[in-house]
């Protein structure tokens, strides 16, 4: 099913204005998740909105959330954002960063009590639009073993890097820090399709290709899925994720974030507040001028587009290219939504009263 942009932005402000979310919190909400589903990162968009409703409906969403800053610096600040919508918190603090880049040129934002902020990208676009690099990343629910381990102890945990171009679109460096991110075994659930060899482990270790075999004790692999490829490779940049994102901040890290779904309930013993992200912004002058980095950026793109490739029909992609070539099909063409997240959608707007798709 299709559906334009305008009409699913407009059915998810509703659905979050029902949850009691202001006006501006709402647009801004809906602006992130239709960001992800305009980007062709359907695991991250208005499929999510269900899970937002029910953390709402279990009191672990506050609508209304008093955003502070708890500790600052000229540079740095870390933020409380009272448990609203991570979707909202996130931004508020990426906002902060940049005010704090363009006075003393970087800015960098630790969060806690927070929740799901949506993808990572988002939130480095808005660094970009002003001419600096940007970084975000955040810790999430244990789904993922360290290498040798069969304990769940680290969220997909994504990460981000975004750099402005000149004539090309910006650099955007997106990439969970596991093996494939939790949203790619949902949608794969939600298909009845088997997932590669590598993504997921059994209870017992052993590779399997059941994307339902989180639910009997199995878990995701770091980036790189065994010893032997890397793993503990991925194992690093994930926990530079949860230290950066909660143990700096005072949220939650490790086995103790609290998870994304409401029917299991939160660790019993909580380190800190919530989940935690980072963020940070870079002033792209403070290092060389606008023009000049721009221009070599183009020429490393255009240079790396160039390049040779093992079969004629390949062609070297640019991290971030493909998202642009999907966000401008679909503001053309629409937003396509798989039926499962349709019923789940039209379920939301039986529930708060409000039209269906």
């Amino acid at each position: 099913m299709l559906i334009s942009e305008s009409v699913l932005r407009s059915f998810t402000q509703n659905i979050f204005l029902s949850m009691g979310c202001s006006d501006e919190h709402a647009a801004l909400a809906s602006d992130v998740l239709l960001k992800a589903d305009l980007r062709g990162i359907d695991s991250h968009g208005v499929a999510r909105l269900i899970g937002y409703v029910r953390l709402w409906e279990n009191k672990r969403i506050n609508a209304c959330p008093n955003i502070t800053i708890v500790h600052e610096t000229p540079t740095t600040a870390t933020v409380d954002g009272d448990a609203g919508l991570g979707l909202v918190v996130a931004p508020f603090a990426m906002r902060l960063a940049i005010q704090k880049a363009e006075q003393y040129g970087s800015g960098w934002v630790s969060v806690r009590n927070s929740n799901h902020f949506g993808i990572a990208g988002y939130h480095t676009i808005m660094a970009v639009e002003k001419d600096m690099i940007g970084f975000a990343m955040t810790n999430a629910s244990p789904l993922v073993a360290p290498t040798f381990s069969n304990e769940r102890l680290l969220g997909t945990n994504p990460m981000c890097y975004a750099f402005p171009a000149g004539k090309y679109p910006p650099v955007i460096i997106d990439m969970a820090t596991s093996a494939a991110a939790n949203g790619k075994l949902e949608i794969a659930q939600r298909l009845g399709k088997q997932v590669p060899e590598g993504w997921i482990q059994d209870k017992e270790g052993n590779f399997t290709t059941d994307p339902h075999a989180l639910k009997s004790g199995g878990s995701l692999l770091p980036l790189g899925s065994d010893r032997e490829h890397g793993s503990h490779k991925g194992f690093g940049l994930s926990a530079t994720v949860d230290i950066l994102s909660a143990v700096l901040s005072g949220a939650n890290y490790g086995p103790w974030v609290p998870p994304f779904v409401a029917f299991l309930e939160p660790p019993a013993d909580p380190v800190g507040l919530g989940i935690g992200h980072f963020v940070g912004a870079m002033r792209v002058d403070g290092f060389r001028p606008v023009g000049e980095f721009k221009s070599h950026l183009d020429n490393w793109i255009t240079r790396f587009k160039s390049a040779s490739t093992v079969y004629p029909d390949q062609k070297v992609i640019i991290p971030g290219e493909p998202e642009m070539e999907a966000e401008a099909q679909r503001i053309k063409n629409g937003i396509p939504l798989v039926d499962a997240v349709v019923k789940d959608l039209n379920g939301l707007a039986e529930k708060f009263g409000i039209n269906p798709l």
